[in-house]
């Protein structure tokens, strides 16, 4: 039996350590030329795939596959973009399974969150009952650490390092100006159904009373009055108010503070920045001078200050699944298994797709605070850990160097474009 060749494909929102999930992933790839052929890699992701633009990633060295390691963003490109299910678009699965039988692919590696995890499952179902089995993997990544089985997501504890270094600067400044300047200053952070993000920077804190003085969570309601008075409050007494919102941050009944009317291409709510509807609210109902910033993609791509524990993990799970692959395994997700006890250690499991696909791991509620503004010390014992270490890239000229690849793409096979 002759030896299958493997694609992998980045998806959804990309983070500062998915490529190095990638560089697992190939390196181990190229350990295991036993049992694994040639490693193609999507060109913009899932894309690639149904478009047949296969990356051939041979063509690239050593040197720059190593890079990836250090190296944020997608490198091979990634997309939002949601395969309907089966049911509404058969089409779509049975075009994957085409190009993978075309090009002699056996093994389909899928980087990313939920949804990804959705449509590893489906293609593993669906090729065995097209006479042509796929053994997919799904590699887990995601900024908003909302997986299950999973004890954290790679990609969240370099953006949680960033939002903790980022409050804690921002609220040294806001403090050395508040007697004649800003009042209040908010932080608008990504999280849009789980506040796993905004909890991280109450990372900032050394001590009771440090900035930030009140964080918003998607899993509590936002109740206006009493987020008014806390902050009027604290501006008396300390005489300025740090605040890190969670762009997903909502009334009792579910409207998003910021909900744009809009919904994007996986059919999530668009929303229109929580940071300046806050900052409008402070300035009307309290009169008080505001600054608001957004985080943005600038959480996500801070490679310059990535957790050394997440570039760990992000490298590990690609590995792994290349591994677990190697040996046969199915449907299953490489996942982040936390050991017991003082100091933090890790393991890797296999989690069934089935019990991952789909499933939202929200912010525990022993992780909040009582008054719903802040986090637990059981928040910051398990926050804490994922934000050790530096992992800093090689710098030229004063600023980061990263891996540039050739991106070479394969000779299509098939006849048939694919429109999407």
């Amino acid at each position: 039996m002759s030896k299958k060749n493997a694609f992998y494909a980045q998806s959804g929102g990309v983070t500062a350590v998915i490529n190095a999930s990638a560089c697992g992933v190939i390196e181990a790839a190229r350990e295991n030329q036993d049992k694994i052929g040639k490693v193609y890699a999507g060109l913009n992701g899932i894309l690639g795939a149904l478009r047949e633009e296969l990356i051939d990633v041979s063509q690239e060295s050593v040197e720059d596959i190593a890079a990836l390691r250090h190296t944020p963003s997608g490198a091979f490109g990634s997309c939002r973009y949601k395969l309907k299910s089966l049911e509404e678009n058969r089409a779509e699965y049975e075009r994957l399974i085409e190009v993978f039988k075309a090009h002699d692919i056996g093994y389909f590696f899928y980087n990313g969150g939920g949804d990804s995890a959705d449509t590893c499952l489906k293609v593993s179902q669906l090729s065995e009952t097209m006479g042509y089995p796929i053994q997919a993997i799904h590699i887990p990544k995601t900024v908003d650490n909302d997986l299950p089985l999973t004890d954290n997501c790679p990609g969240f504890g370099s953006v949680a390092k960033y939002v903790a270094v980022s409050t804690k600067e921002a609220a040294m400044d806001v403090a050395s100006m508040c007697a004649t300047s800003t009042k209040v200053f908010i932080l608008e952070v990504m999280g849009r159904h789980a506040g796993w993000i905004a909890a991280a920077g109450a990372l900032a804190q050394e001590e009771e009373g440090d900035a930030p003085h009140i964080i918003l969570f998607p899993e509590v309601a936002f109740d206006k009055e009493k987020f008014l008075a806390k902050v009027q409050k604290t501006v008396d007494e300390k005489g300025y108010c740090v605040i890190v919102a969670s762009e997903g941050a909502q009334y009792e009944d579910g409207t998003f503070l910021a909900d744009a009317g809009t919904t994007d291409a996986f059919g999530h709510k668009q929303l229109g920045g929580v940071a300046p509807t806050l900052a409008n609210m402070i300035k009307s109902e309290l009169g008080l001078k505001y600054h608001w910033a957004l985080a943005d993609y600038l959480q996500r791509a801070a490679r310059h200050i990535a957790s050394a524990t997440d570039v760990e993990h992000a490298y590990a799970v690609g590995r792994a699944a290349v591994e677990m692959a190697a040996a046969g395994k199915n449907a299953i997700m490489p996942a982040i298994i936390r050991a017991e006890g003082e100091e933090y250690s890790w393991s890797i499991a296999e989690a069934p797709l089935s019990e991952v696909a789909n499933v939202e791991k929200f912010m525990p509620k022993e992780y909040i605070s009582e008054d719903g503004f802040g986090i637990t010390e059981a928040g910051r014992e398990y926050l804490l850990p994922l934000i050790q270490g530096e992992d800093y890239p090689p710098y030229k000229n004063g600023v980061p160097q990263y891996a540039k690849l050739k991106k070479q793409l394969v000779e299509k096979k098939l006849d048939t474009e694919f429109k999407v």
